[in-house]
């Protein structure tokens, strides 16, 4: 482990939370929206849910979206099943990991999130840890809670201010490289991780 890391920043969805969008595309083609890639990919997010993700757009705004693209309405159980359908789960070992991992580090997530899928995701690892997820991290920052999302510098900085933390001590792990590179340009050690490796590879080696 580099010395100087005190503080290690994660992403959640493919970094902690095993994640598909192509699922979520696929539930949304089969309530008739044909075209929800258009709107949300890993790497691309339609203006509405860019929105969405920084708490300046509602559920019932999209899902007028949703029902006037699928041209029927899409009720809001109907969307929430389909959005959610991207979140897969989330491997025991990285819980046991963030929880070693917590007593050498400060411990934070930084997520581009939404209400329905912080909820749900509260309720999967209730159900299936009896963890309430936030205990593992020093704080938590959603997007829609603090209304900004990455990859803007803004919220980067906000996150270091906010907890008086130092760039060059803090390492950063997203599975997008546009938010890696601009976490690198404010300083911080970021590693991106690609589809197909884990953290449970990165941190394995750093806890022996």
């Amino acid at each position: 482990a580099p010395n100087r890391v005190t503080n290690i920043i994660f992403d959640w969805g493919g970094v902690i939370t095993n994640i598909d969008y192509h699922r979520t595309i696929e539930a949304f083609s089969r309530l008739g929206h044909k075209s929800f890639e258009d709107f949300f990919t890993q790497h691309y997010q339609d203006d509405l849910f860019k929105r969405y993700e920084t708490g300046r757009a509602s559920t019932e705004e999209i899902l007028n979206v949703i029902s006037l693209e699928a041209g029927r309405t899409v009720s809001e159980k109907e969307f929430s099943d389909a959005w959610c359908t991207m979140l897969l789960d989330t491997p025991r070992t990285r819980i046991e990991l963030l929880k070693q991992l917590g007593k050498k580090y400060r411990l934070f997530l930084l997520s581009n999130t939404n209400s329905v899928h912080t909820e749900y995701y509260t309720n999967y690892l209730k159900r299936e840890y009896n963890l309430q997820f936030p205990v593992l991290f020093e704080k938590v920052f959603y997007s829609h809670e603090v209304g900004m999302r990455k990859p803007d510098r803004e919220i980067f900085e906000y996150v270091l201010s906010n907890k008086r933390m130092l760039p060059s001590e803090t390492l950063f792990i997203d599975d997008t490289e546009i938010n890696t590179d601009v976490a690198s340009d404010a300083g911080m050690m970021a590693i991106y991780l690609p589809n197909g490796y884990t953290i449970e590879k990165i941190f394995g080696s750093w806890l022996k």
